[in-house]
C-alpha cells in the first residue's frame, strides 16, 4: 500500500474488508503416520474450489467526506499542536503516520513531484497542495483555501 493510500485510509476509514479478512484463512490437515508398519500412501481428498469471488466495487460516497473535522479530531487526540492545514509533516503525524524524509519522498513520487527531491521545503509545499487536491479528487471535502 502506498503512502497516499495509507493517508486516505486513515482519513476515510476502511470502506471494505481487506483481502485477508474477505477470504479468511484455510488450513489443510494431512494424515501422517511415521510408524514403519503403518506407513502407507493414501490419496488425499482435495477440497472443492471456493466459489469465484467477484470484487465488490467500492461505494462512491453520496456526500463528500469532510476532512476538516476528522483531522482536527486527530490533532486533538494526539495532544500535540499539529498544524495539518499548512504542514504535510504535521498532517502525517496527526494521523499517527511516519513523517520521515524518506516517507515523504515516497509520497512525492506517488503524487508526481519532479523537482529536486533534496529540497525538503519545496517538496513539503508541493506535497501538502498535491495531497489536498488528490483527497478532493477521491471524495473528500477539503477547505477551499487549501485547494489553490
Amino acid at each position: 500500500m502506498g503512502v497516499f493510500e495509507k493517508i486516505k485510509l486513515a482519513i476515510f476509514g476502511e470502506a471494505h474488508p481487506t483481502p485477508a479478512s474477505r477470504y479468511g484463512s484455510a488450513q489443510v490437515h494431512l494424515p501422517l503416520s511415521l510408524e514403519p508398519s503403518t506407513l502407507s500412501i493414501a490419496p488425499i481428498p482435495i477440497p472443492p474450489a471456493p466459489p469465484a469471488v467477484t470484487p465488490t466495487p467500492q461505494p462512491v460516497p453520496t456526500q463528500p467526506i469532510d476532512i476538516e473535522p476528522i483531522l482536527d479530531a486527530a490533532v486533538k487526540k494526539s495532544g500535540e499542536a499539529f498544524d495539518w492545514r499548512h504542514s504535510i509533516v504535521d498532517l502525517m503525524k496527526a494521523l499517527g503516520m511516519e513523517a520521515s524524509f524518506q516517507e515523504r519522498r515516497t509520497l512525492a513520487k506517488e503524487l508526481g513531484y519532479t523537482a529536486d527531491p533534496h529540497d525538503s521545503a519545496d517538496m513539503n509545499l508541493f506535497l501538502h497542495h498535491a495531497l489536498m487536491r488528490r483527497l478532493s479528487d477521491n471524495g473528500a471535502k477539503v477547505p477551499v483555501d487549501l485547494l489553490h
